[in-house]
């Protein structure tokens, strides 16, 4: 019994590798110039939107939903997790881009080495303004 739950767990595991990180993002990166202090909160609110966008276009969907556990956390609990900082942006989009473990257990993030570090911090800010609060 104990042999068969094993060779599941490997299969599963086997096809979440397989299937996370696979799909290419055709995003191109956005150059946004220096920002106009007016515009802030619409600024804001357009990137939150373009993060959401490349979330739902993405592979994101294998591991994660909106607000269950699946394979990894839901994007709510990790929301719930981080504040909603400049520096949790980055963290976020830099294990976005180069996947990782031990954060929220042992079955590894697959990388997606092919998104730009700025389509990453947009897809960081969506899933951090989940639970409401506003980018301080």
């Amino acid at each position: 019994m104990k042999n068969k739950v094993s060779l599941i767990l490997v299969v599963l595991l086997a096809l979440t590798l397989m299937y996370c990180g696979s799909k290419k993002s055709e995003t191109p990166a956005e150059d946004y110039g220096t920002p106009d202090e007016s515009a802030a909160p619409v600024q804001a609110v357009d990137v939150i939107a373009q993060g959401e966008a490349l979330v739902k276009a993405s592979d994101c969907k294998t591991c994660h939903h909106l607000t269950n556990k699946l394979i990894g956390p839901s994007h709510t609990d990790i929301a719930k997790k981080y504040e909603f900082t400049a520096a949790n942006v980055t963290y976020l989009a830099q294990k976005i881009v180069e996947g990782g473990t031990g954060v929220w257990g042992e079955i590894p993030m697959s990388p997606h080495a092919d998104l730009s570090q700025i389509d990453a911090e947009k897809m960081a800010r969506y899933v951090l303004s989940l639970d409401g609060e506003k980018e301080h």
